[in-house]
């Protein structure tokens, strides 16, 4: 008896299909109803099955099957009309043969999408286009591709993933709809950073490092009180007033320094000729030899700190 019901529930035909535009049905293309004959009727209402009527497509040369429902019973006889899409899902020509099995699904609570263009996000609210446009539609098959119209343009949306099944039912049900990065869809390239210790020109030459000037002690030119020019300074030239007040005497051929060549070198001395008496002249430097060729009378040079002394008395 059970068996008997159980054939008397079951329904599977084969039948030849075709595009719903052969019958001016193109309105169809937005959901997943098909067209079946008449014959189909009669078999279906003599059985015991769940309404809505939810059938399942079985393609046995490519081995793919998805679900839909019914539209009309007005096909001719031995033949059905699909929706392009789902025609292109099942991998199926024209007059192409096609299994049809009536099925029940469960209603679903979770379905995942994935647009396969971005132009799909660019809709100002595509969660609200997408619930007017699955009204059309009485079931969703995992690893189909539905097509959503809107605004003369097709988009076509891949079904990743369904709960509590594989193939549910959205039917007067309230089901949680997610949506995965389009198919298209490429993330933005992080600009690279470059080291400003490596940065290179645009020709990729790297540019030469620039030299830190050094630094340089006392380069100023030296300028004399009187603005004569300033030569450059030498043993005899340093401090000329201490030369004149060194008497030097030649004796034996050898030449005596006054006290003043005890002092240390380098060091300007100041006060060192305040133990000769006041009324003691400096001795006049030595006269050159006469056997040197007369030169030209210059005029006295500014000498500074002399060490000369001199009294108001006179």
């Amino acid at each position: 008896m059970a068996l008997q019901d159980q054939r008397s529930s079951s329904f599977e035909q084969s039948y030849r299909c075709y595009p719903v535009s052969f019958i001016d049905k193109a309105h169809l293309e937005r959901g997943d109803k098909i067209i079946m004959p008449p014959s189909a009727l009669d078999r279906l209402a003599t059985l015991h099955i769940d309404y809505p009527m939810l059938f399942e497509l079985h393609n046995p040369s490519a081995g793919r099957t998805s679900h839909c429902g019914v539209l009309e019973f007005i096909a001719d006889e031995g033949m059905i009309y699909l929706p392009y899409w789902m025609m292109e899902n099942m991998l199926l020509q024209e007059g192409d043969i096609v299994q049809l099995r009536n099925t029940s699904l469960a209603k679903g609570t979770f379905v995942k999408l994935q647009p396969h263009t971005t132009d799909f996000l660019d809709i100002s609210n595509p969660k609200a286009i997408l619930e007017t446009s699955l009204r059309s539609y009485s079931c969703l098959t995992t690893g189909d591709t539905i097509m959503v119209a809107y605004n003369n343009k097709k988009y076509y949306i891949d079904i990743v993933e369904a709960k509590p099944s594989s193939a549910i039912s959205i039917i007067e049900t309230d089901c949680e709809v997610d949506f995965a990065p389009p198919l298209d869809y490429k993330e933005p390239e992080k600009p690279k950073s470059i080291p400003l210790s490596k940065k290179t020109t645009p020709e990729g030459i790297e540019e030469p490092a620039a030299k830190k000037p050094k630094f340089n002690a006392f380069t100023g030119s030296s300028r004399r009180l009187d603005g004569k020019p300033a030569t450059q300074p030498t043993a005899s030239t340093i401090c000329p007033a201490l030369k004149q007040h060194q008497p030097e005497t030649e004796k034996n051929g050898s030449k005596l320094l006054s006290p003043l060549s005890h002092q240390q070198s380098g060091k300007l001395v100041f006060g060192s000729t305040s133990n000769q008496p006041q009324n003691e002249t400096p001795k006049a430097p030595l006269k050159k030899s006469t056997q040197e060729p007369l030169q030209k009378v210059e005029e006295p040079e500014f000498q500074a700190f002399t060490g000369r002394k001199y009294s108001l008395k006179g």
